[in-house]
């Protein structure tokens, strides 16, 4: 058994440590946190042990999962690499992309893990889309949410946008080429919204929107290429599909024809545009990305989101900010 705990036990830290206590497949030793207050409400609720340092927790970790401010990601990443342990780090993965380089150094030495926690990746509706092509053409994605103050240690970029960057990255699979970004500071002192339109060697498009002071919170792409339009609810969990398909082009099992689009087929000639709506896995995004974690770990295989990824949504993250 994988001997795992948590260092940091805010908001997400807390969540993690209540599913890794109650996942089979590792010995959950228990909690790190400065915050002493903090760690004994947490272990009072889901039952588990207080560390009284970093140095006891990682003696007693085979791996770990930093859930930390990013401001500290960097320097708790190499302690814990130091001390041989494996790494889930929050996103972003540091506060910049030098020191994520950092990171993947000392990982790649020691012959560590490193997996991210970009959880979108593992969201039910984006899973719901593992087996139908995605090459995009052009990709909209609005991130919207209310001012939480415990995030405000990093701007809307690196706390809400580099979800879809992450997302825009992994599905494009193209070089970056351009950017024209702009945003704002309104409560803090790095940018608050942010919109970004990113073009691609290939030709690709990608238009981002973030914001952190929004009335009503939003996490929607949608995704548009040859013959296909996805429209994707982060938030939700759901999604749509619109195709076209060639007239003598039998239906799929769960396809209809998009009558909602009015009149269509006096539009197109040979062509059917057809409706389908994918049925969501019942998963936990977080309980997904931790068993891919101990997986990776398990069988020494690549882990899910790589270090190496997130360094490269956190390099496309500074040049929005650059752009800024």
């Amino acid at each position: 058994m994988i001997k795992l705990s948590v260092i940091g036990t805010g908001h997400l830290g807390t969540i993690h440590a209540r599913l890794w206590k109650s996942n089979p497949n590792v010995e959950f030793t228990g909690i790190y946190d400065t915050n002493k207050e903090q760690a004994e409400n947490v272990a009072q609720q889901i039952g588990c042990r207080i560390f009284l340092s970093l140095d006891e927790a990682l003696n007693n970790s085979d791996a770990t999962t930093i859930a930390v401010p990013t401001s500290l990601h960097h320097e708790l990443g190499l302690q814990c690499l130091d001390k041989g342990v494996h790494c889930l780090i929050e996103k972003p993965i540091t506060t910049n992309s030098n020191q994520a380089y950092d990171l993947i150094n000392k990982a790649n030495q020691k012959g560590l893990l490193i997996q991210v926690g970009h959880v979108e990746r593992f969201n039910p509706a984006l899973a719901s889309l593992k087996d139908f092509p995605m090459n995009p053409k052009f990709i909209e994605a609005h991130r919207l949410a209310q001012f939480k103050p415990r995030a405000t240690d990093v701007s809307v970029i690196l706390d809400l946008m580099i979800h879809d960057i992450d997302i825009m990255l992994w599905l494009v699979k193209s070089k970056v080429k351009k950017i024209d970004a702009n945003g704002v500071s309104v409560l803090t002192e790095t940018p608050d919204i942010c919109n970004a339109r990113i073009t691609f060697e290939n030709g690709a498009v990608a238009n981002l929107t973030a914001s952190r002071i929004s009335a009503n919170p939003m996490r929607k792409m949608r995704i548009f290429q040859q013959n296909a339009y996805i429209s994707i609810d982060f938030g939700k969990q759901d999604v749509e599909i619109f195709r076209i398909i060639e007239e003598n082009e039998k239906f799929g099992l769960n396809d209809i024809p998009a009558t909602m689009l009015g009149t269509i087929e006096a539009g197109i000639q040979n062509k059917k545009i057809i409706y389908h709506k994918p049925i969501i896995p019942e998963i936990n995004a977080i309980a997904e990305e931790q068993n891919a974690f101990i997986r990776a770990i398990q069988e020494k295989s690549s882990v899910a989101v790589s270090a190496e990824e997130a360094a490269e949504a956190l390099r496309i993250a500074e040049l929005i900010t650059e752009q800024i």
